[in-house]
């Protein structure tokens, strides 16, 4: 059940330790001298081989395609969202001791009351009530309630895998987790800087683990029989989740919408980096030790690689991704062109300096080589191809930085994302 308990929580450490591929010993390469010889795929030429020259054919053409390639042999399809419904199941006004607003919203994730729902906890500072304020959105790990410990939020019903991960065997939330995860999720002081955040538990839109996508959203959406090679996986479905969230906060008159940035950390930065490439609505585009399949680069082969992930992880992906385990040199993308998708609106990446597993420099390097289709727009990325030393943050629309630690979502990291919001949502000097 230990490695259950790593698998809600988010955190990679026990799965690192012991990596399983085929019964055989994964053992990752954290060597810089071992990285293989690579080329990209570049960003700029079309599938017929000509070349974007301008904002224009980069929007009508090769943007579409390498959204279709990404949806075709990694991710997978996802279905249209069923029309908006959703009830504030609770709300006050004087959260947090007084400091903020709070809601919790019931969204439905089909076109029925009886279908399965996903809850959103909204906190807003006060000046809300005058003037809609950015929020952060993201998506967490092990119920709304660890991430508050405000005893209004109820005890989220968690999926967790039983031993052989094929069933559930109910749930494993308890009071004793209330507010557990909020050093990942420093509410007061997010609202103290002027912006709102939302969440919701990833366990309400799709169970992590593989059971043949029965459970969570899928089966309302998939049919009966069996599924097409290109069918959405677990990322895909979240990603869908936030946009739904996303529809929601388009209704509340305190949020400006315009404004909402997508953030996610580990899997669920994956997650964020999927549903901003897909819904151009989000504003502003923040991954945290997002790692393979998400930031960093696949063909440097560098720490966990698409052949651990997806014999590890295969319901995160469409089938489809698998044939490139081993392989990645034939992928027709790699992470940096996902992470183009953002363009132009502003991206953030950040690493850790102990997280070798997610490959630091090669979501650094992702960043540096998703810069020309930000310059399509007249827009600076990160300006260097030199990895910067430890909480030193850097980059323009892209920004960038590295945290000394391991594989978390702390503090520094969001006072950075807040700092880039501030830049790019108030316009404010660097």
């Amino acid at each position: 059940m230990q490695f259950a308990w790593s698998l809600i929580l988010g955190v990679s450490f026990i799965v690192m330790q012991h990596p399983m591929t085929n019964a055989q010993e994964f053992v990752p390469n954290y060597d810089e001298t071992r990285i293989p010889a690579y080329s990209l795929p570049d960003l700029l030429i079309c599938k017929d081989g000509s070349r974007v020259a301008d904002r224009d054919i980069w929007r009508s053409t090769r943007r579409p395609e390498i959204l279709d390639l990404f949806s075709q042999e990694m991710f997978g399809r996802s279905p249209a969202r069923p029309p908006l419904t959703a009830e504030i199941f609770e709300q006050t006004d004087n959260a947090l001791a007084g400091k903020a607003i709070r809601r919790q919203v019931r969204i439905n994730l089909t076109n029925t009351a009886a279908g399965p729902s996903m809850s959103l906890l909204l906190y807003l500072p006060k000046s809300a009530v005058s003037q809609p304020v950015p929020v952060f959105l993201g998506l967490n790990f092990a119920g709304n309630y660890t991430v508050s410990a405000e005893s209004e939020i109820p005890i989220t019903e968690c999926w967790v895998p039983d031993e052989t991960k094929l069933q559930t065997t109910g749930h494993r939330a308890n009071p004793a987790s209330r507010g557990k995860m909020s050093y990942r999720w420093p509410i007061a002081r997010i609202i103290e800087r002027g912006y709102g955040v939302a969440t919701i538990y990833y366990g309400d839109i799709d169970p992590d683990f593989d059971d043949g996508f029965k459970n969570g959203v899928h089966p309302h959406f998939d049919g009966e029989g069996s599924r097409p090679s290109d069918a959405w996986g677990s990322l895909a479905a979240w990603a869908w989740g936030l946009s739904l969230a996303l529809d929601y906060l388009e209704t509340d008159e305190q949020v400006n919408a315009k404004q909402v940035a997508v953030l996610g950390h580990s899997r669920l930065g994956k997650t964020a980096l999927w549903a901003g490439a897909c819904d151009e609505r989000f504003a502003m585009v923040i991954s945290n030790d997002s790692g393979c399949g998400g930031a960093a680069l696949s063909r440097r082969k560098f720490g966990e690689t698409v052949g651990r992930i997806t014999r590890t992880f295969p319901h995160w992906f469409c089938r489809r991704f698998a044939q490139y385990q081993e392989n990645e040199d034939a992928l027709p993308f790699d992470q940096h062109m996902v992470l183009a998708l953002i363009a132009p609106r502003p991206l953030y990446v950040c690493s850790a300096s102990e997280d070798l597993w997610a490959d630091p420099r090669g979501e650094f390097l992702s960043a540096v080589h998703a810069g020309p289709a930000f310059e399509l727009f007249a827009l600076s990325g990160l300006v260097t191809n030199d990895f910067p030393p430890i909480n030193q943050p850097l980059g323009e629309q892209i920004g960038y930085h590295l945290r000394g630690g391991g594989h978390e979502l702390l503090a520094y990291d969001w006072e950075q994302f807040m700092n880039f919001a501030d830049r790019h949502f108030r316009k404010l000097p660097k």
